[in-house]
C-alpha cells in the first residue's frame, strides 16, 4: 500500500508540473498571470514613437507593439487562450515604483536601462538605443549645450535628461533655468510657446515631438549626445524566470516603430543591439 501511495503521489505532482509549463515554475510574474487570468503593462501617454495615445486615445507605438509580443508569448506558455490585458499609463516619475510594487507587470515605454535603476527593477534585452541632445529653433542660435548659459531650458521630470542637464548647470555654473515638465508633451508646448528655448531629452524623442509638431520645418535637434542610453522594458527584479520569457518573445519580435516618418537614421548602437540583442547599460 505505501508503494502504491508513493506512486500516486509521485504521478500527481509528475502531472502537476507537466501543465505548468517551466518559466513559470520559477516566476512569481508568470505564477500571478496564470491564477488570476490576467497582466497589467505600463505604457506612456506620450512617447511619441514608442508607447502614446493615437486620436482615439489608443495605446499604439514601437514599444507597445513589443509588449503585445510578450502577451502573446506569456499566454503561449502558460497554454491560456486568453489572458485579460489591463492597461495602465505611467510617468516617468512613477514607472519604477509601479513595477516594484506590482501594481504593473511589465512597463514598455522609453525607459533608460542604467546601473542605479537595475538596483530597483529588472530590464529586457535593449529594444532602442538614443542620445540626449536638443531641440530648438532653427533661428533660436542654440547649436550645442554651451549655447544655454542663462536660458530657460526644459525637460521631463524623472528622467535621466532631468539629472544630466541639472548636474551640468550646477557643475559648470550656466545659469540656466531648468523647468521640469509632467511629460513629453508637456515638455514640447513649453519650447513651442516660447518659455523655454531649448528641449533636451533622447532624441529619438526629440524627433517625434518635432515630426507631429504644426511646422516640422521649424524645428531642429541639435547638439552633441551628453549621454548614449539603452532603452529596456522594465520588469520585477529577481524573477529570472520572467525576464527569459520576455527576451526571448523581444529578440524574435523587433518590428520597426508605425506611423509617422521620423527621418531619423538607425544608429551604430541600434545595429550592434538588433544583432546581438543584450541588456547592457551604456554606464
Amino acid at each position: 500500500m505505501k508503494r502504491l501511495a508513493i506512486a500516486a503521489a509521485l504521478a500527481t505532482a509528475l502531472s502537476a508540473v507537466a501543465t505548468f509549463p517551466a518559466h513559470a515554475q520559477e516566476s512569481a510574474t508568470l505564477k500571478k498571470i496564470k491564477e488570476t487570468g490576467s497582466i497589467t503593462l505600463g505604457h506612456r501617454e506620450s512617447s511619441i514613437p514608442f508607447s502614446y495615445y493615437d486620436d482615439k486615445q489608443q495605446v499604439i507605438g514601437y514599444s507597445h507593439e513589443l509588449m503585445l509580443k510578450v502577451v502573446d508569448s506569456i499566454k503561449s506558455e502558460l497554454k491560456l487562450a486568453k489572458v485579460d490585458t489591463r492597461l495602465m499609463p505611467v510617468t516617468s516619475a512613477n514607472r519604477i515604483t509601479l513595477i516594484q510594487n506590482g501594481t504593473v507587470d511589465i512597463e514598455c515605454g522609453s525607459t533608460t536601462n542604467n546601473l542605479e535603476r537595475q538596483k530597483q527593477v529588472g530590464f529586457s534585452t535593449t529594444i532602442f538605443v538614443i542620445g540626449t541632445r536638443l531641440m530648438t529653433k532653427k533661428d533660436s542660435g542654440i547649436k550645442d549645450f554651451a549655447d544655454l548659459a542663462g536660458k530657460n531650458v526644459v525637460t521631463t521630470a524623472g528622467t535621466t535628461s532631468e539629472r544630466l542637464i541639472r548636474k551640468m548647470n550646477e557643475e559648470k555654473s550656466m545659469g540656466m533655468k531648468v523647468i521640469s515638465a509632467k511629460d513629453h508633451g508637456e515638455a514640447f508646448l513649453t519650447l513651442e510657446t516660447g518659455r523655454a528655448v531649448a528641449f533636451m531629452m533622447d532624441d529619438a524623442l526629440l524627433y517625434g515631438e518635432m515630426a507631429k509638431a504644426r511646422k516640422p520645418g521649424d524645428w531642429m535637434v541639435t547638439g552633441t549626445a551628453q549621454s548614449k542610453e539603452a532603452y529596456g522594458c522594465m520588469v520585477r527584479k529577481d524573477d529570472p524566470g520572467f525576464k527569459k520569457l520576455v527576451d526571448t518573445a523581444l529578440t524574435k519580435a523587433l518590428i520597426p516603430p508605425k506611423g509617422l516618418n521620423l527621418n531619423m537614421p538607425l544608429s551604430d548602437e541600434m545595429k550592434a543591439a538588433f544583432k546581438a540583442p543584450n541588456d547592457k547599460a551604456f554606464e
